[in-house]
């Protein structure tokens, strides 16, 4: 029996750039077209946000960068400026291409089993920017892979966008089974980010940022010590009444993303209906779903937080300890909402602290849909893959 594919050497990168959420508020509340009320709404998401830094490609953005021209933000003033959605595009190439050959790059070097060689496709995803030929493209050349390397581009879906690629990653393993998948995400969101006085737009300044996440996809068995997350099955569910409340859509002034108060309420109403699908082949797991002790039976939770309370009604709903929110609220306090790459940055510091082999992982990531992407995985502790 073909052993199932892992996902392994899971490999991430933030830019250099950090910014502090309290100084980021002070910016966007000082802002003179916004009105009174949008000055509370913006002091009441960020500061409930859950998050303490982020990270961006926009060095002018910081209060020590010297830019003489200034695109996005004018220190001397104060004012966040309105580049058109090209200029920001423009930004995207350049920053976005770096990092994916970056993350990319990373991801090899990390695997001591696996080359540039190996490499059997590309998948990568992006929601932020686009450009052709694109990063699959440049990741090909950079990286000396053969030319005829199959490449897939998961492009404009949002923030589970790493679910269906992994998903896709799977299936070609299930194909071939000397498939060597390499998975990147990379997205630049604050490109995006402007002033509003729209209070779904708002919610969405205030938890958006920039990353990159990278790993390999095989079903081939090596010895070496390398942690990985079989993946066992994946699972899309939709919550169509939640359509108008989290989108993605492209506007003059870059792209603008609605995410509305209403969606923790939304997942939280549906999260079951969306999620058990997922567990019913297992009749353990499904009996546990059923009786609210899934939390029990499945060790890890690598859930993309797309907020605080995001995390928060997934938590409530689900009786999920505190322990195991940890990496998605760290994460989150850390990186901020990274879009698509944020849940590899979760799933990657669940290896990190630790967890056994034979252990169970939840992953799951909402996105414009509202759509709920969920895959059940095993960790796979080194040197004890087996069919």
């Amino acid at each position: 029996m073909t052993p199932s594919p892992v996902l392994r050497s899971i490999q991430t990168i933030v830019p250099e750039t950090v910014l502090a959420q309290e100084e980021v508020r002070d910016v966007f509340a000082a802002q003179p077209e916004i009105s009174r009320l949008a000055k509370r709404i913006v002091s009441a998401s960020f500061n409930g946000s859950g998050i303490d830094t982020r990270h961006t490609v926009l060095e002018e953005l910081s209060f020590t960068a010297d830019v003489i021209d200034p695109q996005f933000f004018d220190r001397d003033t104060g004012l966040l400026l309105e580049p058109g959605t090209k200029a920001r595009n423009e930004v995207y190439i350049r920053e976005a291409g770096r990092l994916f050959v970056e993350a990319a790059r990373r991801a090899l070097d990390a695997d001591p089993d696996i080359t540039a060689a190996d490499i059997t496709h590309v998948i990568t995803v992006s929601c932020t920017g686009f450009y052709a030929p694109g990063p699959d493209y440049e990741i090909v050349r950079a990286l000396g892979l053969r030319d005829g390397v199959r490449r897939q581009h998961f492009g404009f879906m949002g923030c589970y966008a790493s679910m269906p690629a992994l998903r896709a990653a799977s299936e070609f393993c299930a194909g071939d089974p000397d498939a060597v998948v390499l998975v990147v995400s990379v997205e630049l969101c604050t490109l995006h980010l402007r002033s509003t006085d729209d209070p779904d737009m708002i919610v969405a300044t205030s938890l958006f940022a920039d990353g990159a996440a990278a790993g390999i996809v095989t079903s081939r068995v090596f010895d070496s010590a390398v942690p990985g997350l079989a993946l066992d099955r994946f699972h899309t569910g939709m919550i169509p009444e939640g359509k108008k409340d989290m989108a993605w859509t492209i506007g003059d002034h870059g792209f603008e993303m609605v995410l509305s108060t209403a969606v923790p309420q939304l997942i939280g109403d549906h999260i079951h209906d969306a999620l058990r699908p997922l567990y019913a082949p297992e009749e353990t797991l499904a009996e546990a779903f059923e009786n609210d002790s899934i939390g029990e039976r499945i060790a890890h939770w690598a859930i993309h937080p797309g907020g605080r309370s995001i995390v928060d009604r997934v938590q409530e709903k689900l009786l999920l300890s505190d322990a195991q929110m940890v990496p998605a609220r760290e994460v989150l306090r850390e990186y901020g909402n990274m879009s698509s790459a944020t849940v590899l940055f979760v799933l990657r510091r669940i290896l990190d602290e630790g967890a056994q082999n034979g252990e169970r992982v939840a992953a799951m990531a909402f996105g414009p849909g509202l759509t709920a992407e969920s895959a059940l995985m095993t960790v796979v502790a080194p040197g004890s893959h087996e069919s």
